[in-house]
């Protein structure tokens, strides 16, 4: 570790180490230096001024951003001549800048607010008419007010360096400079909305909250997307049961302040006009709304009349709901209903990774790693568009860490810009010598790498005589929980043998089972016609499948319940409740009042979210977590097992039955197809 240079701020002495800005040397003792074009992570570009401090010895006062430290520098940065330079450029920044705080999007979190009212003058020497340009849209999420923007370059690093894309640049010179889009007057590109939260004025505004209301009328709850499996932290802003924004500006959470379009603003499907609000019953062959007590005792009633004849179910659970949903539905499938056909959709083959690392550990990546590690390969995914937080963590890898990146893909993606090396196709076998010389590797594959291919990659891997770490890329936001918890008719939770055949999503969707119980999903899409004789559907829109079904329960988001959901690199997060929708109840909830109608309720135990978890943790391999990183908002990683992977007699693991749907950036099954900001973008229709 090299040693460290000792030097004062404000009289205070501070041990950094070599290449630490000043800026970021002061804030390891508390001291603020104020900057509006300085943002870590990003490129310097010095552009601002207000970082000016004194540094002794030196004949002007320097640039903190761009001044690394040097053994003995005196730095101070709160003298006259400091405050009265960041009093100028204040003045100089407000000539042009519209006084409209009172209608600005941005008031009350403005960072060029807060500085005027700490170093600003009490009035302007400049008298001249201000410059003044109309508002642009630049897409439907972004709008650009010209006047506003202080040209600090954030927006168009953030674009270049951190998302990859570019769509972002300055054109003209002078008082007439302003930020401009890539495609004549519209933006094409990732739509993600990082240029809005990182202006720190109102230059950049979000077209689905500008003028909804103040930070300070909303409630701020941090919870896990629902759209993908990278488990991206958002803080969904509230007020009265609606979401009105979404960010993470606090940077908790495992993807920092990163968010893509569908975590910043696709939660709007949860007030579409289709969403299901009140319980459906099949009467006379059609469906009609009923109450919720008459719709629970129909299910109840066939469930047990069912069972007393001696009937066959069928389960069908969801990769969108909760670990102690899932767990207690799997619970009730085969405890209750005595059934081991329980299944879902399953977009990546965990199974088999795991079962071939038996006996080996700390051969499962985090998030965190793609961060950290010093090579990665990435095989067969497009992972801006299908994983796109995973993508920026690999990015900015080797922006800071000059990561060495391999790229074995079908076609063309956004990380060939960097990589060391590119193979068209699957052949990741003629990069053998190449990744044999790094020091490390953190492995990523998408669906095409499972059963025997899988096994072969896990050996080539084992057989580079590195470190080699692995994640097995997964669609939806709990589909690694789903498969822990059991959802499978070969595996109980924990990867425990069943030891009982039962039928996969698809033979059931066109079995003849006595009655079908589907939770969160939609076998029957695609122009299925339902065999079952009673077909019970828990949902939030009335999808093909609940067309189709007896009865339908309107089930809640995950925006509008808690619990605990894993991504796909097995982190564990909290879920945390931000609304209520009236007329839908959560999964587990619904499960809970159909087990209290059937009377069976106290042999599955209380439909609490706390409750459950505490069985899961007791009763499921590898989710002995930390009750306290969960709780304070963190991830903690399941490592669910480390021996093989058995199925008993009449059961088998079926590698084949793993699909991924590659999601893009602006599709995301169901959800997507009711968000109204994600089929409003230019991209969306370009993609298709």
């Amino acid at each position: 570790m090299p040693e460290l240079i000792n030097l004062t701020i404000d009289g205070r002495a501070v041990k950094v180490p070599p290449q630490t800005l000043v800026i970021d040397a002061a804030k390891t003792v508390g001291i603020e230096i104020p900057a509006f074009c300085y943002y870590e992570g990003l490129s310097l570009a010095a552009a601002c001024r207000m970082c000016l401090v004194e540094v002794e010895k030196m004949p002007k006062m320097m640039t903190a951003c761009t001044l690394p430290v040097s053994e003995g520098m005196v730095v101070r940065t709160d003298t006259e001549q400091v405050k009265q330079s960041r009093k100028y450029m204040l003045e100089f920044l407000l000539t042009n800048h519209p006084l409209d705080c009172p209608v600005c999007d941005k008031g009350g979190e403005c960072e060029l607010q807060d500085m005027v009212f700490r170093y600003g003058a009490g009035e302007s020497r400049y008298t001249d008419e201000k410059v003044h340009t109309p508002e642009k849209q630049f897409s439907p999420v972004v709008f650009f007010d010209a006047p506003r923007c202080i040209l600090c370059f954030r927006c168009v690093r953030v674009c270049t360096e951190g998302l990859g894309v570019g769509a972002l640049g300055v054109v003209n010179r002078g008082v007439v400079s302003e930020i401009a889009p890539n495609v004549g007057d519209h933006l094409e590109c990732d739509e993600c909305g990082a240029c809005i939260d990182i202006c720190p004025v109102g230059a950049l505004t979000s077209g689905i909250y500008r003028y909804q209301t103040r930070p300070w009328e909303m409630t701020h709850v941090g919870t896990i997307c629902t759209h993908c499996g990278d488990g991206c932290k958002t803080t969904l802003g509230t007020r009265n049961d609606r979401i009105i924004r979404g960010n993470n500006r606090d940077r908790s959470g495992i993807n920092g302040e990163f968010l893509c379009i569908k975590g910043r603003y696709g939660f709007d499907f949860y007030d579409h006009p289709e969403r299901l609000q009140s319980p459906l019953l099949r009467v006379n062959g059609k469906l009609e709304e009923v109450s919720w007590g008459k719709a629970l005792e129909a299910v109840a009633q066939k469930f047990t009349q069912t069972l007393a004849d001696g009937g066959s179910f069928g389960v069908i659970g969801s990769n969108h709901t909760t670990n102690e949903e899932n767990f207690y539905l799997q619970k009730f499938a085969r405890q209750v209903l005595k059934t081991n056909h329980i299944d879902h959709h399953r977009t990546g083959d965990v199974v088999t990774l795991l079962d071939a690392l038996s006996g080996k550990t700390s051969k499962l990546a985090t998030v965190s790693d793609l961060y950290e590690r010093k090579a990665i390969l990435v095989l067969g995914a497009d992972l801006a568009l299908e994983h796109p937080m995973l993508s920026y963590q690999v990015r900015a890898n080797y922006r800071h860490h000059q990561a060495r990146i391999y790229v074995v893909t079908p076609q063309a993606v956004r990380e060939d810009k960097y990589a060391a090396a590119i193979v068209r196709g699957r052949d990741y076998e003629s990069l053998r010598d190449k990744l044999k010389a790094e020091p490390e590797l953190v492995i990523l594959f998408d669906d095409t790498y499972k059963g025997d291919d899988l096994r072969k990659l896990v050996d080539f891997a084992e057989s580079l005589a590195i470190p080699v770490k692995f994640i097995c890329l997964l669609d939806y936001a709990n589909s690694r929980g789903a498969v822990d918890m059991g959802l499978t008719p070969e595996l109980l939770p924990g990867y425990e043998p069943s030891g009982q055949a039962g039928m996969h999503v698809g033979e059931m969707a066109g079995a003849p089972l006595s009655a079908l119980w589907v939770v969160g999903a939609n076998p029957l899409k695609g122009g299925l016609e339902r065999k079952a004789g009673f077909l019970v559907v828990q949902d939030m829109f009335l999808t093909e499948t609940a067309l189709q079904a007896d009865v339908v329960l309107p089930a809640a988001s995950a925006y509008e319940k808690s619990g605990t959901v894993t991504n796909t690199s097995g982190e564990v997060q909290r879920q945390t409740r931000a609304i209520n929708t009236m007329g839908a109840k959560p999964d587990l909830e619904i499960m809970g009042f159909i087990a209290r109608e059937m009377g069976v309720a106290a042999a599955l135990g209380p439909w609490v979210p706390e409750t459950v978890f505490a069985e899961i943790r007791r009763t499921v391999r590898g989710y002995e977590l930390s009750m306290p990183v969960l709780a304070t908002g963190g991830a903690a990683q399941t490592v669910p097992v480390n021996g093989r992977i058995v199925v008993d007699s009449g059961a088998e693991l079926r590698p084949d039955l793993v699909q991924s749907d590659h999601n893009g950036l602006f599709t995301s099954g169901t959800l997507g197809r009711y968000s109204k900001v994600l089929n409003s973008v230019v991209e969306n229709r370009l993609s298709r």
